[in-house]
């Protein structure tokens, strides 16, 4: 079984214990999610695994979030900025703008990648080596800045 997996079953449980029933509403639809893919899949899951899965619950939040946001919908707003918060919780610290346009700047220069064309090729070592430490759209503007030069 994945550690993290079995970190989340902890985080369960404790916000059971605590009685703290938002946290522990997030944390089973966590746990469903991750059983849901192990079923269908028919396979255990590993770190990377759930850190996918994760990331891409964040992001289907985050949209919700702006989306609530737009529509002033303040009180599933931050029902959905509590979700973020949580899942957050389990992921590896972001990188900053400078930390990631340094790994950009890196990853161009070891591949010596020189245009566009070549793009597709940079984003994966990118994402190899940030290893769900950044968001990939973020990503890719730099990559495009940095080889539009």
């Amino acid at each position: 079984m994945s550690e993290l997996k079995g970190v989340i079953g902890d985080a369960t449980k404790e916000a059971m214990k605590a009685r703290d029933k938002e946290r522990l509403a997030v944390l089973r639809m966590v746990n469903s999610e991750l059983k849901r893919i192990e079923v269908d899949e028919r396979r255990e899951l590993t770190d990377a695994d759930v850190h996918s899965i994760l990331n891409k619950m964040l992001k289907q939040r985050q949209d919700s979030l702006k989306q609530f946001t737009d529509a002033g919908r303040d009180d599933l707003a931050e029902q959905e900025a509590f979700e973020i918060g949580v899942v957050q919780a389990f992921l590896p610290a972001q990188l900053s703008d400078a930390e990631l346009a340094a790994l950009v700047d890196k990853v161009v220069t070891e591949s010596g990648a020189s245009g566009m064309q070549d793009m597709g090729k940079v984003m994966a070592a990118v994402k190899a080596a940030a290893e769900g430490q950044a968001d990939m759209g973020r990503a890719s503007g730099l990559v495009k800045a940095r080889l539009n030069q």
